[in-house]
C-alpha cells in the first residue's frame, strides 16, 4: 500500500472550545474517529487544519498533534495580536502553517493577510493557507503573489476561478486536492490542468469529516486522483509534494 499524506483533515473534539459559525456547530470527529476512518487508506501523516468553528483555540490542536504523532503537523488560525513567544510555542508543537478563512470567517481577514503571512514565514518558515472561493482570486492575484508561500484549499471551489487558480499554481502556489464533493466542475480535468501548470502544486487531502460538504470524502476519491494523474504524478500529489511543502523532508 502506498503511503498517503493527508494534507487537509479536521479534528473536532467537544472537550475543547467550539464556536458556532452561522449557527452551525459540527458533530464530533475525534482523533480516534479519524484513525478508525482512515485505517484502510495507508495514511502515514497529515495536516490537521483549524476550522472556523475553532476560532483561535490552540488547545485542541496541540492535543490532537500529540495523539497523532510526529508525522502530523498543524495548520492554525491566529489573531494579529499573537506574540512571538506564542508562535514559538506553537512551532514546538509542530504547527507549520497559518490559515485564513475568507469564505466563512473565523480568522484574521484580508487586511491582516500580508502582514501575518510574512511575519510567520520570516520567523518560523510557515506558509499560509487560504480558504476562498476562487471567483475572488482574479482581483487578489498580485497581492497573493507577494506572499512568500501559499496554498489554496479545495481546488478553489468554483469553476469560474480556475484560470486564476492555474496562473497562481504556475507561480508556485500549492493547491489542496481535497473536498471533491464541494466543487462545481470536472475534478479529473482540473487536477490534470493544475499538474500541468506546476507538478509540485497538488497536495491531496481527505477533508475529513467533510463538514457541510454536499458530498463527503469517499475512498474512491483517491482512485479518482490516481486515474486522473497516473501513478507517478499521483505519488507526488499523495505524498511527496505536501511533505516537502510542510518541511517534513528537505526539498
Amino acid at each position: 500500500m502506498r503511503p498517503i499524506f493527508d494534507a487537509h483533515c479536521h479534528i473536532i473534539d467537544s472537550a475543547f472550545p467550539l464556536i458556532a459559525n452561522n449557527v452551525y456547530l459540527p458533530q464530533p470527529f475525534t482523533v480516534d474517529d479519524y484513525q478508525r476512518r482512515t485505517q484502510p487508506l495507508g495514511i502515514a501523516g497529515g495536516a490537521v487544519v483549524s476550522g472556523s468553528f475553532q476560532g483561535f483555540d490552540q488547545t485542541y490542536l496541540i492535543a490532537a498533534l500529540k495523539r497523532l504523532g510526529p508525522g502530523f503537523v498543524g495548520v492554525t488560525q491566529l489573531p494579529a495580536s499573537v506574540t512571538d513567544a506564542e508562535l514559538q510555542t506553537l512551532h514546538r508543537h509542530r504547527v507549520r502553517a497559518l490559515r485564513f478563512n475568507l469564505r466563512r470567517g473565523g480568522s484574521e481577514q484580508l487586511d491582516q493577510l500580508e502582514f501575518l503571512a510574512k511575519r510567520v514565514h520570516e520567523q518560523l518558515g510557515w506558509h499560509s493557507e487560504l480558504y476562498i472561493d476562487a471567483r475572488e482570486l482574479p482581483s487578489l492575484e498580485a497581492r497573493l503573489l507577494r506572499l512568500p508561500a501559499l496554498s489554496i484549499d479545495h481546488l478553489g471551489l468554483h469553476q469560474d476561478g480556475l484560470p486564476s487558480l492555474l496562473r497562481l499554481a504556475g507561480h508556485g502556489v500549492r493547491i489542496k486536492a481535497c473536498g471533491f464533493g464541494r466543487v462545481d466542475f470536472d475534478v479529473p480535468q482540473a487536477l490534470r490542468h493544475i499538474h500541468s501548470a506546476n507538478p509540485q502544486a497538488l497536495m491531496f487531502g481527505t477533508d475529513l469529516p467533510s463538514t457541510r460538504a454536499p458530498r463527503a470524502f469517499a475512498d474512491s476519491d483517491i482512485h479518482l486522483l490516481i486515474d486522473a494523474l497516473g501513478e507517478n504524478a499521483a505519488e507526488n500529489a499523495l505524498w511527496h509534494n505536501a511533505r516537502t511543502f510542510y518541511r517534513l523532508v528537505q526539498p
